[in-house]
């Protein structure tokens, strides 16, 4: 079916709302003709090129986190794939009312923060202020590095019945959405390109180049370092926060990265503290600074405020923007526009009723059936429900009669606002258009010739005809916003033209939260690679019955209670527990921890990295699968992480980290193997399983043609530097990339972590096969343990990881 022939047939725009394709007279608007033009194709064709959309996305990894998520939190990101359509003149009046909301916002908090004229004189209540959990006391009276509160802001906007554009909120704090709005971009262009090419579609890199240049220029110095600080990788939008970070080649930090020294803030790396300039912040202020601030925070930095009132870190936003993000805000914002700006709002924002005001409060509780009741501050108050409330009496009057009560109760934090019926746009479904509600984010950054606004926006459509699911988190999708020009774009990219690129071969400092994390993440699937080679060669050595057999059999069980993999029982019951069970060492639960770290981590690894441990914490919640299938299944996926990380990763510090992990593992669990497995009494099955835990079974058979010897065996395993799997391959690894990492003392004497390295290099080296007993391993297994502490106190001191905090996405 035709999508021409579904618009005039069955596209039915909701009774009493605006619709972005059909007009009040009942015809296709005229921007919006190119694009039934294109969709005017089978739709099936039409489904393939939606579906090409949606594989980028998938492999660019972009996802948004889902709180209390029984499915694990992540889920794809949820593009609509018809764009919102804005036709040029039309978008020039939205730009003049967000840039003048943004200017208007600016001032209100330049006086709140400063002289406070605005209270004094009566336009704004003090409680109003004073009430607002957001108002940030401890910088009253300090001026941000480079004079603005604001360097970003958003507007969520809503075309109401009567075709113009309100304000619903203002977004100070920590605006989100710019990211995905990038992402929707790349996946439609290149879905769609001979449409976006003809139709003329405002490039947004001209956007993002402004907001780079605004950010460097509040450093003052040349060489300035900018962070970009998120509250880590449990928040719902930290996929943005690592996109943003490198396509705006940001350092990507969270508060454990950073510390405060001598009134400056630095970021903690592997090579020591490095100054930082500019933070551009996605951390709510209160967060912040647990010293000054809330001191329960975990993700914050202790000492920020202190830097921060010294003028030797610029923040965007400023701590203290936030506070105008409130909805009582909104209600003075009219008065507010011709007091400063001598005009009118372009935009207007929803009308507005504080309840703290008395005749307001009568109003609203006089007309309590066609408004919404919402909270006036961040904090809601109890009682209020999560959508507000805006309840007939004739359908429920006792909910009635509690919310009056809440509001002469609470009248400083309630709000009530007009309802409004959301416009709707077309949304693709089942070969046809069906019109469904939005609301548009629109993004502005503050640069020296003024604010320059985003020619699009972050849009979220709701999956309902009601609009109640415009929440990503629950259920919403994302569409992007294509602003159509009169004349050729310029195709603007913040990729450097050909000729002009500056050659590097470093991607900046390592902050030591993601080396540690790099680390951990290596030692992790190591010691679940090793539970698995365990439960192989238990699985397949259990089927046989003889006295060897079991000998070796019971070894296995051993070290599988050893490593707190499984405990004392039958082979079956251990089988079970080291695969699936919940105790620390088994093969799940290790799984489990990789794939967290990794997830901390993710923008450092690639796609199909990350899908390669997706795919493994799926293997290892199958049910019903034997334990030694499973294994072996499981041992393939990360074989193919570990070639991805072999034949992708860069050889700069991330990888050496990573390698360090597994490197320094694998030998500690190779000598514990070889201490069970192959000490003075093991029979020739032990021998055979420990050649099997290790991988050394073709090795040994093509030297010597005679059975499983202990000498022989032992030598393979432990010294053997040609062997990729024994432990002198190991140390000798470990020596190479810590000689190439960043030493800890710049006079030319060898650090404590190399001097350690190199001497366990030599024992090995200088040591023979009659020389390896249970003693010997053991120690050898004890330098390898301290070895690893040493470089966790070298390489990850004061490092730490973040707590989840929510976003603004919903």
């Amino acid at each position: 079916m035709a999508v021409r022939d579904a618009v005039a047939d069955q596209y039915r725009p909701q009774p009493g709302a605006a619709d972005e394709l059909v007009g009040a007279d009942g015809r296709v608007r005229d921007h919006w003709r190119p694009v039934l033009d294109d969709l005017r194709r089978p739709a099936a064709e039409v489904e393939a090129r939606f579906a090409a959309a949606d594989r980028h996305l998938k492999n660019s990894g972009v996802y948004y986190r889902v709180y209390d998520d029984a499915g694990g939190g992540e889920r794809a990101w949820p593009l609509s794939h018809v764009p919102l359509v804005i036709a040029g003149d039309e978008w020039q009046r939205i730009e003049r009312g967000v840039a003048q909301r943004a200017s208007l916002l600016e001032q209100v908090l330049d006086d709140l923060y400063g002289p406070a004229r605005l209270i004094g004189d009566g336009a704004i209540p003090a409680a109003a202020i004073t009430g607002n959990p957001d108002f940030v006391r401890p910088i009253a009276g300090v001026r941000p590095r480079g004079g603005e509160h604001l360097v970003i802001y958003a507007a969520d906007l809503a075309r109401g019945p009567d075709g113009g554009w309100w304000v619903l909120s203002d977004r100070t704090q920590a605006p989100s959405g710019m990211g995905y709005a990038l992402e929707n971009r790349l996946a439609m262009s290149g879905a769609m390109p001979t449409l976006y090419r003809d139709m003329q579609v405002e490039r947004l890199a001209p956007f993002f180049q402004a907001l780079r240049s605004a950010l460097a220029a509040k450093a003052g110095r040349e060489g300035a370092r900018i962070g970009f600080l998120t509250p880590g990788s449990a928040n719902e939008t930290y996929f943005e926060h690592a996109y943003l970070a490198r396509y705006l080649g940001f350092l990507l930090v969270e508060g454990g990265d950073l510390m405060v020294e001598n009134g400056a803030l630095h970021v903690r790396t592997i090579e020591g503290l490095k100054r930082l300039d500019v933070v551009l912040r996605r951390l709510d202020a209160d967060f912040c600074d647990p010293i000054e601030l809330n001191a329960d925070s975990r993700i914050g930095v202790p000492g920020l405020v202190e830097a921060v009132r010294k003028g030797s870190v610029a923040l965007a936003n400023s701590l203290g923007a936030g506070l105008v993000e409130a909805r009582v805000m909104m209600a003075f914002l009219p008065a507010l526009a011709r007091r400063l700006l001598g005009e009118d709002l372009i935009l207007p924002n929803v009308a507005t009723w504080w309840c703290g005001d008395g005749a307001a409060r009568a109003s609203v509780l006089a007309n309590l059936d066609r408004l919404s009741i919402e909270p006036a501050f961040s904090r809601r108050p109890q009682g209020l429900s999560r959508e507000g409330a805006s309840l007939p009496p004739a359908s429920d009057p006792a909910a009635r009669a509690r919310l009056a009560a809440l509001i002469e109760r609470q009248p400083l934090d309630i709000v009530a606002q007009e309802t409004v019926t959301l416009s709707t746009l077309p949304v693709w479904r089942q070969g046809g258009l069906v019109p469904r509600p939005f609301t548009l984010r629109v993004f502005a950054v503050s640069t020296p010739s003024g604010w320059k606004v985003m020619p699009g926006g972050f849009c979220r459509v709701s999956e309902s005809a009601d609009g109640l699911a415009l929440s990503m988190q629950r259920g919403g999708r994302s569409a992007d916003v294509w602003v159509t020009s009169d004349g050729p774009v310029e195709p603007i990219s913040l990729l450097p033209r050909p000729g002009k690129v500056t050659i590097r071969r470093r991607l900046g400092h390592l902050p030591s939260r993601a080396a540690d994390n790099l680390f951990w993440l290596g030692r992790y699937l190591e010691r679940a690679e090793a539970t698995l080679r365990l439960v192989r060669a238990l699985s397949e050595i259990s089927v046989e019955v003889d006295a060897d057999d079991a000998d070796a059999s019971g070894r296995l069980v051993n070290l599988l209670i050893a490593w707190d993999a499984a405990t004392p029982g039958a082979v079956d019951a251990a089988l079970k527990s080291a695969i699936g069970g919940t105790r620390l060492g088994s093969a799940r639960v290790l799984v489990g921890q990789a794939v967290r770290t990794a997830a901390i981590i993710r923008e450092r690894l690639s796609p199909d990295a990350t899908r390669a441990l997706d795919d493994l914490s799926a293997l290892m919640a199958t049910q019903g699968a034997q334990p030694g299938d499973l294994a072996d299944r499981a041992l393939r996926v990360i074989a193919a992480f570990s070639g991805l990380a072999q034949e992708n990763m860069n050889r700069i510090a991330g990888w050496r980290l990573l390698e360090l992990g597994r490197r320094v593992e694998r030998a500690i669990l190779t000598c514990r193997m070889a201490r069970i497995l192959g000490d003075e009494t093991a029979r020739d099955a032990a021998l055979d399983a420990l050649l099997k835990v290790t991988d050394s079974r073709i090795t040994y058979r093509a030297r010597y043609l005679m059975g499983t010897m202990r000498p022989p065996v032992l030598d393979l395993i432990m010294l053997d530097d040609g062997n990729p799997r024994s432990v002198a391959f190991q140390i000798e690894r470990l020596a190479e990339h810590l000689a190439t990492l960043p030493a800890g003392a710049g006079d030319g004497v060898i650090d404590p972590v190399n001097r350690r390295a190199r001497l366990l290099q030599t024992r090995i080296e200088t040591s023979e096969a009659a020389d390896i007993d249970g003693a010997a391993i053991l120690s050898i297994e004890n330098e390898l343990l301290a070895l690893a502490s040493d470089i966790a106190a070298r390489f990850f001191a004061g490092a730490a990881s973040a707590d989840d905090a929510v976003g603004d996405l919903g």
